[in-house]
């Protein structure tokens, strides 16, 4: 297995097409802000989309952002649109890509590494700990969840 990034892959079109195949509403909208070049409106310049990959298979993907769908700036950085495809679900896949996001946050400077989320007790096993709830962008609840970028 191989953690890439989508921008500077040898082929982005081809993880694009794969991240659309995803069955959730977010994977969907990522893949709307790839094709459409908009990720970083929402998700802040610098944003990275992380991809576990083996071989030409999509695994497991996620973003690395300064902001996310909480609009409060002064929290950087952010993991999001989290997702492992339903076959390789189980084994821990993204965790090794919440693991990349902490050490580029560690490596970026940063304490903590932030996830805007409604799911309880998903995050925790990868060492985010509740922190507090916010409204997101929508105007809707959301619960912030954040990990030490570092030991």
């Amino acid at each position: 297995m191989t953690i890439l990034e989508y921008i500077g892959s040898d082929c982005p079109e081809h993880w694009r097409e794969a991240i659309g195949q995803s069955d959730w509403k977010a994977g969907k909208m990522l893949w709307r802000l790839l094709t459409e070049g908009t990720l970083e409106a929402l998700c802040g310049a610098g944003a990275r989309v992380l991809l576990l990959t083996e071989g030409g298979a999509l695994l497991s993907f996620c973003t690395y952002a300064p902001q996310d769908d909480v609009p409060d700036k002064s929290l950087t950085p952010w993991t999001g649109f989290v997702y492992t495809f339903p076959r390789y679900r189980g084994h821990g896949y993204a965790g090794l890509l919440l693991d990349r996001a902490a050490a580029l946050a560690a490596a970026d400077g940063h304490e903590y590494l932030h996830i805007s989320t409604n799911e309880v007790g998903l995050y925790e096993k990868y060492g985010f700990t509740y922190w507090k709830d916010m409204t997101d962008y929508r105007g809707n609840p959301s619960r912030v969840y954040r990990r030490r970028s570092h030991d």
